[in-house]
C-alpha cells in the first residue's frame, strides 16, 4: 500500500512542494480507489518541511460481479472470500484475478478474463469480466488456394445451405467461446462428409466475437461412365450417378446402372441421416436393386449340369431406419430379396452338376426376408482417413420363414478396428498401424448363398473372391501398417497381413459349397500396396501373396477397413 501511495504522489523527499501539490497528492491517492479517506499534514523541521499522509484503507465488504455469463457469483464468492472483512489488498486481488482466469480456462473458456477491478468506499468490489461473447457465427467457402474470391473477385458459393449449417453447431450467438465446442462443432461438420477443410477464425475481442468458418465443399455431385469387356457378358456399360448434398441439406442419392448384351442391372439408394438438431426424426434410407452376376460361392470347379457357370441373380429392397442411442449409431432395416440361379441364358436351376442343391428351396429360387439391426461405435478421428482411434460394429439379421425355401436363420457379425498413430520414420505425415478382427455365425437354415464367403480384395488378399472357403461361421484378422510416399503428397503406401478361418464349418452349408469345390477352409496372405487420392476418392491397388504361393493382384475403392 506504502508503494502505490508512493508511485502516485508527486511530491518526494528532497524536492520542493506546495500546498497545492499537496492536495493534488491527496485527489490521486483517492483516486486509487484502495482508501476510504485520505488527509495530509505538514510542518517545518530543521531540515525543511516534514509531510505526513494519512489514509485509512478500504475495508472490503462485498464482491459486484458485472457483464458475466458463465462465471457465476458462487466462484466469485469462493475467491474472495478470504478478503471479505478485511483491509483491501492489491496482491490479494492479483491473486484472485489470477484464480478466476484459471478457472476460465479450466472451463474452456479460451477468451474470458478479468478486465478491472474497482472498488468504491462503502467496500464494493466491482469486477468487470470480458468472456468472449458470440455475436454472430459466419460461413465463407473457399477454393484450393484457401481464397474467398474466385479469379475474377467473385465470392466462392457453395451448395450447402446456411441454415442446415447452423443446424449442425452446438454453439450458437449469444453464448461464451469454449474451444471444446468449437472442435466438437468442427468433427460434426467433417462428419456429415461435406467438406474436405474446415478451419476457423475469430474476428472480435474478448467482448464480442465473430466465429467464422471457413469450410471448401467436397465434390458432392459425379457422374461416372465407364465400360468393360467381358467374356461372359461381352461389352458392358456403366453409368453412375451419386449426389451427397441434394437440395443442400446432406440427403444422398446414389444411382448405379450396369447394362449389357443380356442383363440390365441397377442399385439405387436414397438416404436422408439423422440430424442431432432435430432428435425426434429418424434418419431414413430406401433402397431397390436388381443384380445378376457369377457366383463367387459357386466357382469354376463345379458348373450347371449343361456347362455353364453358376449365376446368381438378387432382385429387391431395403427400408432402413436411423438414430444414435447412447453414443452408438443404430439402424433398424427390413430387406426383401428374390434370389435366383440361373445359366448363361437366364434358365433357372436347382442343382449343379454333381446335383448339389443351389437353394434352400431347391427349386433354384428362394424368397430371403429379413429385419436387421445394426449397431456402430466411431471413434475415429477422421471417417475417410483415420490416424487413430476405433470404430466398433456389432449385427444381428433375423430372417422372416416364408415365401419360397421358408428360410428360418439369423446372422451374428462383431467388427472391430483399432488406428495407432506411429512414427517409423520422419515424415511430416501421419503414419498409421490399423488392425482389424471380426466375426460371425449363422443360426438355423443357411442357404448357400448366404454364407460367410472368405478371400479376395475385402477379405484374405492373395486369394481370389470366395477362395478360401465358404462357412456357416468365420473369423478374419488384418494388420496394415500405412504410410506416406515422399515422391507425391497424394500417394501412400500400405504393408499388410489378413488371415481367416471357416472354423470348419463349411461342411454344415447346404450342399457344401466350399467343401466340394477344394477350398481349404482357411488362408494366410501378406503384401504391399499403393493409396492414391483421386478425384474419385481413394483408390488402392495391393499386391498378395498367399500361403500356397499363388498371387493376385487386388483393386478397390477406399481403405480395406
Amino acid at each position: 500500500m506504502q508503494k502505490i501511495i508512493g508511485s502516485v504522489i508527486k511530491t518526494q523527499p528532497g524536492g520542493d512542494t506546495s500546498q497545492t501539490q499537496l492536495q493534488r497528492d491527496v485527489a490521486a491517492i483517492s483516486e486509487t480507489g484502495l482508501f476510504a479517506a485520505a488527509t495530509v499534514n505538514s510542518r517545518d523541521n530543521e531540515q525543511g518541511l516534514s509531510v505526513v499522509y494519512q489514509v485509512k484503507p478500504i475495508v472490503v465488504r462485498s464482491v459486484n460481479l458485472s457483464d458475466a455469463k458463465a462465471l457465476s457469483p458462487t466462484v466469485v464468492q469462493k475467491v474472495f472470500q478470504s478478503q471479505i472483512g478485511k483491509p483491501i489488498s492489491p496482491s490479494g486481488m492479483k491473486k484472485a484475478v489470477e484464480d478466476i482466469n484459471k478457472w476460465y480456462s479450466e472451463n474452456n473458456y479460451n477468451l474470458a478474463r478479468v478486465t478491472s477491478i474497482k472498488p468504491n468506499r462503502k467496500g464494493v468490489l466491482n469486477i468487470n469480466v470480458a468472456e468472449g461473447l458470440i455475436g454472430n457465427v459466419k460461413f465463407r467457402y473457399i477454393n484450393d488456394d484457401n481464397k474467398t474470391v474466385d479469379k475474377k473477385g467473385r465470392p466462392i458459393k457453395g451448395r450447402t445451405k446456411d441454415e442446415f449449417l447452423e443446424k449442425q453447431l452446438k454453439l450458437k450467438p449469444g453464448q461464451i467461446f469454449q474451444e471444446n465446442r468449437v472442435r466438437q462443432d468442427v468433427q460434426r461438420l467433417y462428419a456429415t462428409g461435406l467438406f474436405e477443410r474446415v478451419n476457423l477464425e475469430l474476428e472480435g475481442d474478448a467482448n464480442k466475437v465473430d466465429v467464422v468458418y471457413y469450410i471448401k465443399e467436397a465434390g458432392a455431385r459425379s457422374v461416372n461412365v465407364g465400360g468393360n469387356y467381358s467374356p461372359d457378358q461381352g461389352i458392358v456399360g456403366t453409368v453412375n450417378f451419386n449426389d451427397r448434398n441434394i437440395g443442400g441439406v446432406n440427403d444422398n442419392l446414389n444411382v448405379n446402372v450396369q447394362v449389357s448384351r443380356r442383363d440390365l442391372n441397377f442399385d439405387t439408394k436414397f438416404t436422408s441421416p439423422y440430424r442431432a438438431n432435430n432428435p425426434d426424426r429418424l434418419g431414413y434410407s430406401v433402397n431397390a436393386f436388381r443384380k445378376r452376376q457369377l457366383s463367387s460361392t459357386f466357382d469354376d470347379d463345379i458348373r450347371l449340369a449343361n456347362g455353364d457357370k453358376v449365376r446368381e441373380g438378387k432382385f429387391g429392397g431395403s427400408l432402413n431406419f436411423q438414430r444414435p442411442i447412447d453414443g452408438w449409431n443404430t439402424t433398424l432395416g427390413f430387406n426383401y430379396t428374390r434370389v435366383s440361379i440361373s445359366d448363361k441364358k437366364g434358365n433357372v436351376t436347382a442343382t449343379d452338376a454333381q446335383n448339389n442343391a443351389l437353394t434352400k428351396s431347391g427349386t433354384g429360387v428362394d424368397d430371403l426376408a429379413t429385419v436387421s439391426l445394426n449397431a456402430v461405435k466411431d471413434r475415429r478421428d477422421n471417417p475417410f482417413n483415420p490416424t487413430k482411434g476405433s470404430v466398433l460394429k456389432l449385427s444381428t439379421e433375423q430372417s422372416l420363414p416364408f415365401g419360397q425355401g421358408e428360410i428360418s436363420m439369423n446372422r451374428v457379425k462383431a467388427d472391430y478396428t483399432q488406428f495407432v498413430p506411429v512414427q517409423l520414420f520422419k515424415s511430416s505425415k501421419s503414419q498409421v498401424f490399423a488392425l482389424n478382427v471380426q466375426a460371425g455365425t449363422v443360426i438355423g437354415d443357411l442357404p448357400p448363398y448366404e454364407s460367410f464367403g472368405l478371400g479376395g480384395s475385402n477379405s484374405v488378399r492373395g486369394y481370389g473372391a470366395g477362395d478360401v472357403g465358404n462357412g456357416r461361421s468365420y473369423v478374419l484378422a488384418s494388420a496394415e501398417y500405412r504410410f506416406p510416399i515422399p515422391i507425391l503428397n497424394s500417394l501412400g503406401g500400405v504393408l499388410f497381413a489378413d488371415f481367416a478361418t471357416d472354423l470348419g464349418s463349411g461342411d454344415t452349408v447346404v450342399g457344401d459349397p466350399g467343401g466340394v469345390r477344394g477350398k481349404p477352409g482357411e488362408g494366410f496372405g501378406y503384401g504391399a500396396g499403393v493409396r492414391l487420392n483421386s478425384p474419385l476418392g481413394l483408390i488402392r491397388a495391393d499386391y498378395g501373396i498367399n500361403n500356397q504361393g499363388d498371387t493376385k493382384v487386388h483393386f478397390g475403392i477406399g481403405h480395406r477397413f
